[in-house]
C-alpha cells in the first residue's frame, strides 16, 4: 500500500447554492459519472436472453410433446418457435428488469442479485401459468417446467461467470470501479477505507478523505490516501476524478447537512453513499421505516433459534452422513499414508469449546509427529500469530504428508463425525482449544452457535488473518448467519481450498 502524508486545509469556498432539481429529472436520470455498469448490463442482457433461448431449446429436445397446445405446430412451427425462442426470452428480460436484476446497486457483489433472479423466475412461472389458463392453452407441463428451471440455472451460471470476470478486472485492471471520496472524521473515514479495501470485488476505490472535524489531530498522521479539509466537496470530487461520495459515521448525523449535500449533488451525476456507525450488521437485519421524514433504522435480532436453525441442523447431519459414506475410500487412503509417514494413531483428538461453552473432542487426521506436544514448549517463542492461536508456517513438528493434508484441508474431513453427532456444523466459527482461554467478552459470543468445519474466517484469509480480525469475522457470522449465507461460504470454501491460501 502506498502511504502519503497529504493534508490540505483551505478556507471554505462558497459551494454551489441549490435547493432543488436544477434541470429536468428525466435528463438527470441517465447522467451518472460512474458508467461501468452500462456495458456490464448490456452483457447481462445478452447472456440472459441466450440462457432463456437455450433453456427452451433443451426442453424442446427432451420432450416430444413440447409443442402441445400450439395448433398445427407440426406443419408450421413458426409461431411455436417464435414463442419459445423470442417472446419467452423477452418476457424473462422484462421480468428480470422489473425485479431489479439489472440494478447497478446489486450487480457484481453480494447475494441480492441472485435473489432477484430467483424472484423473477417465480414471476415468469406465474405469468406463463396465467397466460396458459387465460387462453385455455394446454401446454406440456414437463416442457414448461424444464424450460423455466433450466433457464434459471443457466442465468445463474452465466451471471456467476460474468461476476468472476468482473472481479478479475477490478482486482488486476483497476477498471469497472467507483472512485470514492470519504467524508467524515479521520478515524471514521479510515475505518470505512479498511472495510472497502478488504473487498476489492465490491468495486469501491477510496481516492481521498475530506475531513469534517478534527483537523488539528489529523495533522502529521500518515494515511493511505490524500486528506483534505475546508474544500468545496463537489469541486474536490472533480479534482480527484471521483464519481461517488461516502459520508462516514457521525458526519451522516449532522442535522440538515446530509440533505443539503444531496441537494448539491442533484444533476451532477455523483453518487451518494451513507456509511453509518452501525457496523458488522448485514442488510437483511436492517430495515428503514420513515416517520415524518425521519428515516429510522430498525435492527432485528440475530436468528439464533427457530425453524431456520432446525433446518440447518438437519441439513448438516444429512450432509455429514452422506459425506462420510462417499469419502470412506479417501479416509482409508489417508490413514495408510499417515501410518507410513509416522507410526502412531491415525486420528488426532483434542478438547474444543463448542456450542454454549460445552466441550467436546474434535476429530482430525494426525498431521504431526507423535511427540509434537512435548516439542511445543521449545517453539512457543516462534509463534507467528497473536491472540489464542499458535501457528508457525514451517512447523518442524508436521511431517511431509501432514503438510499436504493441512494445505488441502483434508485433515479436517473427520470432523464430519462431529457434525453427525451434533457437536459441530458444516459452517460456523472454528472451535478453539478448551485450554486456550476463558472466552470472556466479545469472544464468548462465538459460542452462541455450533462451531463449523469451515466459516467466514476460513474463506477470508485463514491463518493469514490477525486474531482480532478473525474474531470480528466470526462475530459477524454469528450475528448475520442464514442458510443462503452458509451456502455462499461453502461455495467460497472450494476456491480457498484449491488455492491453499493461508493454510499451514
Amino acid at each position: 500500500m502506498r502511504h502519503v502524508d497529504s493534508f490540505e486545509i483551505q478556507p471554505p469556498s462558497s459551494p454551489t447554492k441549490t435547493n432543488g432539481v436544477p434541470r429536468s429529472a428525466w435528463a438527470r436520470a441517465g447522467r451518472r459519472v460512474s458508467r461501468w455498469h452500462r456495458p456490464y448490463v448490456a452483457v447481462l442482457l445478452l447472456l440472459d436472453f441466450g440462457a432463456a433461448a437455450l433453456g427452451s431449446r433443451i426442453a424442446i429436445q427432451l420432450f416430444d410433446q413440447a409443442a402441445s397446445g400450439f395448433r398445427d405446430a407440426d406443419k408450421d412451427p413458426t409461431w411455436f418457435h417464435t414463442v419459445s425462442y423470442l417472446l419467452l426470452p423477452l418476457g424473462w428480460l422484462i421480468i428480470l428488469w422489473a425485479n431489479g436484476a439489472y440494478d447497478r446497486r446489486y450487480l457484481g457483489f453480494g447475494t441480492d442479485e441472485f435473489k432477484r433472479v430467483t424472484r423473477a423466475s417465480v414471476a415468469v412461472a406465474a405469468s406463463v401459468s396465467f397466460l396458459a389458463f387465460a387462453t385455455k392453452t394446454d401446454l406440456s407441463r414437463y416442457t414448461v417446467g424444464t424450460a423455466l428451471l433450466g433457464t434459471l440455472l443457466l442465468i445463474m451460471f452465466a451471471r456467476y461467470l460474468a461476476r468472476i470476470v468482473l472481479h478479475a478486472v477490478r482486482r488486476h485492471g483497476g477498471q469497472a470501479t467507483q472512485r470514492v471520496v470519504l467524508v467524515g472524521t479521520l478515524p471514521e473515514a479510515l475505518e470505512v477505507y479498511r472495510a472497502v479495501s478488504r473487498s476489492p470485488a465490491a468495486g469501491l476505490v477510496p481516492v481521498a478523505i475530506h475531513l469534517t472535524d478534527g483537523y488539528a489531530a489529523a495533522r502529521g498522521i500518515q494515511t493511505p490516501i490524500p486528506v483534505y479539509a475546508g474544500r468545496d466537496l463537489l469541486s474536490l470530487v472533480h479534482e480527484v476524478g471521483a464519481d461517488t461520495i461516502a459520508v462516514c459515521g457521525s458526519a451522516s448525523a449532522e442535522r440538515g447537512e446530509l440533505r443539503r449535500l444531496a441537494w448539491q449533488l442533484e444533476g451532477s451525476g455523483v453518487d451518494l453513499i451513507v456509511a453509518p456507525q452501525l457496523t458488522d450488521i448485514a442488510g437483511p437485519r436492517v430495515h428503514i421505516r420513515p416517520i415524518e421524514g425521519l428515516p429510522l433504522l430498525h435492527v432485528e435480532e440475530p436468528t439464533l433459534s427457530g425453524p431456520a436453525l432446525l433446518v440447518k441442523n438437519l441439513l448438516d447431519r444429512l450432509a455429514a452422513a452422506i459425506g462420510l459414506v462417499l469419502l470412506f475410500p479417501l479416509f482409508i487412503a489417508i490413514a495408510i499414508t499417515i501410518r507410513i509417514s509416522d507410526p502412531g494413531p491415525v486420528f488426532f483428538r483434542q478438547s474444543r469449546v463448542g456450542h454454549e461453552g460445552r466441550t467436546f473432542k474434535v476429530w482430525k487426521f494426525r498431521t504431526m509427529y507423535v511427540d509434537a506436544e512435548q516439542r511445543l514448549a521449545s517453539l512457543v517463542d516462534q509463534n507467528e500469530t497473536d491472540g489464542l492461536l499458535f501457528k508457525i508456517k514451517q512447523d518442524p513438528r508436521v511431517f511431509p504428508a501432514g503438510r499436504f493434508l493441512r494445505a488441502s484441508s483434508l485433515d479436517e474431513l473427520p470432523q464430519l463425525i462431529n457434525v453427525l453427532r451434533g457437536e459441530m456444523s458444516l459452517v460456523g466459527p472454528r472451535p478453539l482449544p478448551a485450554d486456550d482461554g476463558d472466552f470472556l467478552g466479545d469472544v464468548r459470543r462465538r459460542l452462541l452457535v455450533r462451531p463449523g468445519i469451515t466459516g467466514l474466517w476460513q474463506v477470508s484469509g485463514r491463518s493469514d488473518l490477525s486474531w482480532d480480525e478473525a474474531v470480528r469475522l466470526d462475530l459477524y457470522y454469528v450475528d448475520n448467519w442464514s442458510l443462503a449465507y452458509d451456502l455462499s461460504i461453502l461455495w467460497r470454501t472450494i476456491g480457498v481450498v484449491l488455492a491453499r491460501k493461508g493454510a499451514y
